[in-house]
Formats: C-alpha cells, sequence, structure tokens
C-alpha cells in the first residue's frame, strides 16, 4: 500500500524523459506513460483530490523549459515539482556543463521560490551507450552541478546515475535513447524512494538475456542506425526537433488513475 504523503498538487517539466517517450500508452493523453505519469498514479492513490500535470515536450533545450514551462509551472500552484531540464544541452556539440548548469540553477531557484518541493535528476550513466557514451565525461560534471544546485536551493536529487539497473538493455527503447516502459517504471520506483513513499511498484528482477551471435548483434545495429541514428543526426544537422509544433500531454492540473504495471 502507498503511504500517506504531504502532496496534492504535481507538475512535471522537462523534454522526452519526462513526457514518457519510450513507454507508448493508449490511454495516456499524447499517447505516452512514463515515469512521471507513474509517480502521479501512485501519489494520487493515497491522497484526495491529488491533481497532476506534465508540460514536458521532447526536444527541448533548457531555454525552452524556462521560456515556456516555468510560469505555467507556477501558475498550476504545485506543492511538488520535478524538473529534468539540461540533457538536451548537454549532447549537442560544443555546449559547456558549467554553463547549461548556470542556467539550469536559476530555473530551480524560479521553481523554489513559492516553497514547493523539488525534485532534480542527475543524468543516467551512458559509458555503455552506442554513440552517446563519448559523452559520459559531460554528463558526470552536470551530474556534480546537479547535486550541488539540490544543496544550495534545498531540493530532492532523483539520482539516475546511481541506478545501475538502468544499464541493463531491457531499459531501454528500440531507438536505444529514450527509456523503455520498464526503465520507466524502475525510474518510478526511485523517484519515490527519494521522496520517502512507500508504494507497491514491483522491484526489477531480469531473467538473463540469450547470447547472441555476432553476426546478429550487428545486424541489429546496422539496422538501428538506419532507423534511429541517421534522423536523429539529421534533425541535429537541421537544428529541428522531434517536439517542434507540439504542445504538453498534460497542461491541465487533473486527476490521472490507470495503473497497470510494469
Amino acid at each position: 500500500m502507498t503511504q500517506q504523503h504531504p502532496w496534492s498538487r504535481y507538475v512535471a517539466l522537462g523534454d522526452s524523459f519526462t513526457e514518457g517517450i519510450g513507454d507508448p500508452e493508449e490511454r495516456a493523453p499524447g499517447g505516452h506513460r512514463g515515469w512521471a505519469d507513474r509517480v502521479a498514479e501512485v501519489l494520487g492513490s493515497s491522497t484526495e483530490d491529488f491533481a497532476y500535470a506534465n508540460l514536458a515536450v521532447r526536444g527541448r533545450l533548457l531555454q525552452q523549459i524556462i521560456d515556456e514551462q516555468a510560469d505555467a509551472a507556477l501558475a498550476l500552484r504545485p506543492d511538488l515539482i520535478t524538473v529534468s531540464a539540461g540533457g538536451n544541452d548537454i549532447i549537442r556539440p560544443g555546449t559547456d556543463p558549467d554553463e547549461v548548469a548556470a542556467g539550469f540553477e536559476g530555473l530551480v531557484r524560479r521553481l523554489r521560490s513559492d516553497g514547493a518541493t523539488v525534485v532534480v535528476f542527475t543524468g543516467p550513466d551512458i559509458g555503455l551507450t552506442p554513440v552517446l557514451g563519448r559523452l559520459r565525461g559531460k554528463v558526470a560534471i552536470y551530474n556534480e552541478h546537479v547535486h550541488a544546485i539540490a544543496l544550495r536551493h534545498d531540493a530532492v536529487v532523483a539520482d539516475m546515475w546511481a541506478l545501475r539497473d538502468l544499464s541493463g538493455p531491457r531499459m531501454w527503447a528500440p531507438d536505444r535513447l529514450h527509456f523503455s516502459p520498464l526503465g520507466h517504471h524502475t525510474i518510478a520506483r526511485m523517484v519515490l524512494a527519494a521522496l520517502a513513499v512507500d508504494n507497491d511498484l514491483e522491484p526489477y528482477r531480469p531473467e538473463p538475456l540469450e547470447r547472441r551471435p555476432w553476426r546478429q548483434a550487428r545486424s541489429e545495429d546496422m539496422g538501428w542506425a538506419r532507423e534511429y541514428l541517421v534522423p536523429w543526426v539529421i534533425r541535429r544537422i537541421r537544428h529541428q526537433s522531434s517536439g517542434d509544433g507540439l504542445q504538453p500531454k498534460r497542461p491541465e492540473a487533473v486527476t490521472v488513475v490507470y495503473r497497470d504495471e510494469p
């Protein structure tokens, strides 16, 4: 059973990670569920009149999140806010994690201004991730800033770098850029733990994966590159975003009730 907690109005800010990309769900607005919906479902199960909004939009950079989501979030008068931002900036060539962190700190300061509990996220350890693995050092530097920012502004850290289960292949969607339903489920458990909320979400207990022949693995890698990597690179070159023209999936704070696990 989920225990009582002090929050009644939750707003999530961010990009594709918080929107829930990789976790398709027909019942969810926008067709994606994600860890934030899962957290809201758990929190809402023990609190009457609990309301939840999700302002995240895939592809958003930090400044876009600041410009488009911060004021809208505060206008909803939340007492709980989660914000994951800066990841899309960090993976872009030539960006400085110190500069990104300075912008993120301003956002956290703003979100804390009305006294809401604010949860911030470190990036996962992407050392074994194709393409993104070479950016591991930048992510690690940014993560150190996130921890320091949380200390300075009394925010809660949801530490994805420390969540070693995320290194497993089942945690990632077919595009290898977003988390799978199991990944989002695992992250939801971690966020609830960071908030000290006991819950009945089942932990991840994987069965061993079968070893794949080398040729099969390389063939799958080539198929992945054609279907996902090349379009992603082309969007970066053209300065396009997968979220261009999209609006938040949950712009108003409402109840959320569906829960089938994982």
